[in-house]
């Protein structure tokens, strides 16, 4: 990289870690389209991504339990939650699945936990990352401690992270603190995926898209807008037995939502 090229923000106008992401991110986004047969060098993120998935798949034993959670009631508190507070914040299902997770975790620390040779690192923080897409792959941004923070004081950090790691200029804690992460691929109308652990964390939540479908009740068909959520495990860190423990309570979480504002 031609650093005369790459503008400084630091002081004295000295380049950043920041400055550089930025630029290769303007340079990948002014790149014109490859014609085909040529070869196409990866740029430094999705080295690094190639890298950490390729360890954690070769590394960590996977395994994966998968729930269908009805969202009809969280998707109710949600339009209430925002139609009073009046666009100041607007709530995404996002915001409810990291506060769902965050409680769980909370019951289930295992889960917020990081395997360490013969032992278990229990991490103090309840950190829960949300992959981000950005033009050049994807990254983790992290949301500190947010077992005591509100739907609200959710969503605003999450909004701010995310515009952060879209500009390449998220801080440092928030590349590195996550302990639990979220990947939710709803927007892209995917209905479930599996997604690959991010070392040394000991779990991952994909999520897809809610989509109305017929369910039971009571002997009773009837609609209700469900979500396809699976959970990626370390098999060093729990068992199948555990892994159905967490994602059972982060499901009876939402779909009692009303928990989640106590």
């Amino acid at each position: 990289m031609d650093l005369t090229q790459v503008p400084g923000t630091g002081p004295g106008g000295r380049i950043t870690r920041e400055d550089v992401l930025a630029y290769e991110t303007r340079i990948t986004e002014e790149t014109p389209l490859p014609s085909q047969g040529e070869v196409v060098p990866l740029s430094r993120m999705r080295q690094a991504i190639a890298r950490r998935t390729a360890q954690s798949k070769r590394e960590v034993p996977h395994f994966y339990v998968t729930a269908d959670v009805d969202m009809t009631l969280a998707l109710t508190l949600r339009q209430q939650l925002n139609e009073t507070l009046g666009g100041e914040v607007h709530l995404s299902i996002n915001d409810l699945i990291v506060k769902a997770c965050a409680l769980a975790l909370a019951k289930y620390p295992t889960f917020n936990a990081s395997f360490e040779g013969d032992h278990l690192r229990m991490n103090p923080g309840i950190n829960v990352g949300i992959a981000v897409a950005v033009e050049q792959g994807l990254v983790i941004a992290s949301l500190g401690e947010c077992r005591g923070r509100s739907l609200v004081d959710i969503s605003r950090t999450a909004k701010e992270v995310v515009e952060r790691a879209q500009k390449g200029v998220m801080r440092r804690e928030e590349y590195t603190g996550s302990t639990f992460s979220i990947s939710n691929m709803g927007m892209f109308d995917v209905d479930s995926f599996v997604a690959i652990i991010y070392p040394p964390q000991a779990a991952v939540l994909a999520v897809g898209t809610v989509r109305k479908q017929p369910v039971v009740r009571d002997d009773q068909i009837t609609i209700a807008q469900v979500m396809r959520a699976t959970l990626s495990t370390d098999h060093r860190v729990a068992d199948d037995a555990q892994a159905d423990q967490f994602l059972v309570e982060a499901k009876r979480l939402l779909e009692n939502p009303v928990n989640l504002l106590v």
